[in-house]
């Protein structure tokens, strides 16, 4: 009996600090972990409630994940306040999300979007991919299919 009890307590105690926590960060928080990271870096802004990114994700993580080369995938969730943390949490949890998941709590994409590139209009999903060591940043304000993605991410750690 006391190891089954033992082997619930450790099952649910893993659970618990398996669970990822969701750190809430401003753009200019952001724009630091960009300019300073030391290994190639993709962010991949998404919502919970945006179709294309939910589907470009997995592909991302599976790719990463299966590269040579040290890269750090962030995903960065732009869902309403209302969603932090818990439905956010609930929904990474569920759809088996590993990378690293950040919240941007920011409202006014008009001040925060150009700060990731001039370019952007605040339409999701959108990627930033960065290799300082480089000097390479490439921006795609557009859903990237697996196969191009791919191309990026050998281009992104070359």
């Amino acid at each position: 009996m006391k190891k089954i009890l033992f082997i619930l307590i450790f099952l649910c105690v893993q659970q618990w600090v398996s669970a990822q926590e969701i750190k809430k960060i401003k753009i200019n928080e952001l724009s630091k972990m960009i300019d300073t990271s030391t290994t190639p870096l993709i962010i991949s802004f998404w919502a919970s409630w945006c179709v294309p990114c939910i589907h470009e994700i997995p592909w991302f993580e599976k790719n990463v994940a299966a590269s040579a080369k040290k890269v750090k995938l962030v995903l960065v969730s732009i869902d309403f306040a209302d969603d932090y943390p818990k439905t956010i949490t609930a929904f990474a949890k569920k759809n088996g999300y590993r990378s690293e998941i950040l919240w941007l709590n920011e409202t006014n994409a008009d001040e925060f979007c150009p700060k990731i590139d001039k370019s952007w209009d605040g339409a999701i999903p959108v990627t930033l991919m960065v290799n300082n060591k480089k000097q390479y940043r490439q921006f795609f304000g557009h859903q990237l299919p697996e196969a191009r993605f791919i191309l990026e991410l050998k281009k992104l750690t070359e």
